[in-house]
């Protein structure tokens, strides 16, 4: 059936007051009350009215989405492998096969033997519409695997065991797992963490192999429904270390692998706004802490003695110290300096000897890869920039030596010399200097089409890496910039406070003076340039959109977070109360509800043109809920005074992060960009 019309969703009057202010919310019932299951017919024949209208209207786009479907799969080395890396007796890899969406997990003996096929992913996604697997973890001692699937994108993963020896699958099983899988106990125990009815993780578990689930023990349970708890091994994996936190406060507990029945050593006591990881080397502890200094210092403290803590290195304005990591004969640090990732060698016995690793290009992103034993001699690193493929390095410490291991292969062919990074610095309306980082083909000339990409939330950096999708467009003439604004920690920690909170509104202007500074400096020119955002990047989607609408040729909004007051206003949802610290509590802060309806993206959309849309969404999405996006739309549909493309799409079988499998991803990809070059007139 061709519709003529797109889909209008119902206005049905639903209002609601907090503090003596009345929001009025027409849209709120396409939020199924069965949520998380979703049956309602009229929301369903809703949600299935605005994908026929999405597939209606890019049907005549499909001849591009096949080109850049084909474009985007011929750059993907179908039969690969990664760098095979020793962990105990076995060298351990992942292997693509030819054709196939998901990878097989392998290793092989040391000392010689066969390979042995571990998990094979492809044969657990058979007949599923969505496949993820979420912990993998082995043994210590080699014998037994764990691992975890979800298999409908509600990130709710069941647990289960074999044994790698004899390939018998263990009947044990963990249904709602949401966590890693830690053995403890000699390999007889795995702790875990369960998702609660809200889809928190208040809890660690512990569950013997070979027992029944009901005789699980709760070795931690956490009431501040704010936190969650995760549970992970030191590095010697001497210590079960059980973390809880929220977004900007944390507490952490130690309690010896080998006896996870044992009394829980607190490190120390919670204290709001302060946040802290540990590692152990010997009885001494290495705290990795924000308590003096926002861009976090380094303290030890004996274990003796856990909360004594003293300085091993302070805090600095110039150089964020993001992470530690020990090994037995030496300790890396890992940082950023002016926004550049920064790797660090140091040593217990000599705090003064500091060994930086030293990288080739001017804007990169670099870090620590897989190492997973104590005695490592030779760090694994990954480097990337945004001309530069990703590779697989080797950093030999004794020797201060590298040896690239593998470099990202494009079949189809990739020739770097024909594209130009740069990292530009744009001042922003109250003089703050916003980073940059911009790729584009040499023989582009004059103001074309840009893709905008910016995320700016959480501290999230977005580093400046390399995409082989990207390509797609650099070759049609587009430059890509990544804002790296505020509200991410792309320059420490000050960045990213100065977008949270009450300041949030910076990240929103600081996208737009982004693009203003970008068309100033003759790179485009506004109604050429495309913009895209997932998840909280959806909610600076949609709250630019409203702000600065002329600016945009088309937007793409992926899983947006756009209605934001009614979710903060909704404590039974599973994210909410652990994201008041990142956006305030608007339940009890009248200042927190009018500042977050005042940039709400649902709450602002109003009378006026709107660019080209297109938003995407996931019914069983359990971090942005399927009717936040799903209402945006029908508000806009009801609002907008234009005549342009507004299109939702929703993922009926997945959720926060779309389709599943390399392909099948790679095919939403084409869309969003076969999308974007329809409504800014590129062709070819």
């Amino acid at each position: 059936m061709t519709l003529t019309t797109p889909p209008v969703a119902p206005k049905k009057p639903h209002v609601e007051t907090h503090h003596g202010i009345t929001v009025a919310d027409d849209y709120a019932w396409l939020r199924d009350p069965g949520y998380p299951e979703v049956k309602d017919a009229e929301v369903l024949a809703h949600l299935e009215a605005e994908n026929a209208w999405f597939k209606q209207r890019m049907a005549p786009q499909q001849g591009m989405i096949d080109t850049l479907f084909t474009e985007m799969r011929a750059r993907i080395k179908e039969a690969d492998k990664s760098v095979p890396q020793k962990d105990g007796n076995y060298l351990y890899w992942i292997e693509f096969e030819e054709g196939a969406e998901y990878k097989k997990w392998w290793r092989r003996p040391v000392a010689g033997g066969q390979d042995e096929l571990i998990l094979d992913e492809v044969a657990l996604a058979e007949g599923k519409e969505y496949f993820r697997l979420g912990a993998l973890s082995v043994s210590q001692d080699g014998t037994m695997l764990a691992w975890a699937v979800d298999d409908n994108g509600s990130e709710r993963f069941t647990a289960r065991f074999k044994n790698l020896l004899t390939g018998e699958l263990l009947p044990d099983e963990i249904p709602g797992t949401l966590s890693s899988l830690v053995w403890v106990a000699g390999d007889k125990g795995i702790v875990y963490s369960l998702a609660n009815e809200q889809w928190r993780t208040d809890n660690a578990r512990l569950h013997w192999l070979g027992q029944p689930l009901a005789s699980d023990i709760e070795l931690y349970h956490e009431d501040d429904e704010g936190f969650r708890v995760g549970s992970s091994l030191s590095s010697n994996e001497q210590w079960l270390i059980i973390g809880t936190s929220d977004h900007e406060t944390s507490e952490v507990r130690l309690v010896p692998a080998a006896d996870p029945l044992a009394a829980p050593l607190l490190v120390k006591a919670r204290q709001a706004g302060v946040e802290y990881d540990v590692d152990l080397h010997g009885d001494t502890l290495f705290i990795h802490t924000n308590d003096s200094h926002e861009n976090f210092r380094l303290a030890t403290a004996p274990l003796s003695a856990p909360g004594e803590w003293t300085t091993l290195i302070v805090g600095s304005d110039t150089f964020y110290l993001t992470g530690v990591d020990l090994f037995r004969d030496f300790y890396v640090i890992e940082g950023r300096r002016a926004g550049l990732d920064q790797i660090e060698v140091r040593y217990y016995d000599d705090p003064a000897r500091i060994e930086p690793i030293q990288f080739p290009e001017a804007s990169y992103s670099a870090g620590l890869g897989d190492n997973p034993e104590w005695a490592m001699t030779t760090l694994r690193l990954s480097y990337e920039s945004m001309v530069s493929p990703a590779s697989v390095l080797d950093y030999e410490v004794a020797s201060r030596t590298m040896t690239t291991l593998k470099v990202q292969e494009v079949p189809s062919g990739y020739d770097a010399s024909l594209y130009a990074t740069e990292r530009l610095e744009i001042t922003a309306r109250d003089g703050t200097k916003v980073p940059v980082s911009v790729v584009y083909r040499r023989d582009r000339t004059g103001a074309g089409p840009l893709y905008l990409y910016g995320y700016g939330a959480y501290g999230i950096a977005i580093e400046p890496g390399f995409s082989t999708t990207r390509l797609s467009l650099l070759d049609r003439g587009f430059a890509y910039a990544i804002a790296h604004i505020r509200g991410g920690d792309d320059l420490g920690r000050a960045w990213y406070k100065a977008g949270k909170l009450e300041r949030r509104t910076n990240t929103f202007t600081d996208f737009v003076d982004v693009a203003h500074g970008l068309i100033d400096r003759g790179l485009t020119r506004a109604g050429q340039i495309a913009i895209a955002g997932g998840s909280a990047g959806g909610e600076l989607m949609g709250a630019v959109c409203n702000s600065d609408p002329e600016l945009w040729g088309a937007v793409a909004a992926h899983v947006p977070f756009v209605d934001v007051l009614a979710t903060m206003l909704d404590a039974s949802l599973p994210l909410t109360p652990g994201e008041w610290p990142e956006w305030g509590n608007p339940i009890e802060d009248q200042a927190a509800f009018e500042l977050i309806r005042s940039y709400s993206p649902y709450d602002q959309v109003r009378a006026q043109a709107y660019p080209p849309i297109l938003v995407t969404a996931g019914l069983n999405d359990p971090r942005v809920t399927y009717w936040e996006p799903a209402k945006w739309v029908a508000k806009l549909r009801e609002l907008k005074t234009d005549q342009n493309e507004l299109l939702l799409k929703t993922n009926m079988g997945a959720g926060h992060g779309g389709k599943s499998g390399r392909f099948e991803s790679l095919k939403e990809t084409a869309e969003e960009f076969a999308f974007i070059l329809w409504q800014l007139g590129v062709t070819g």
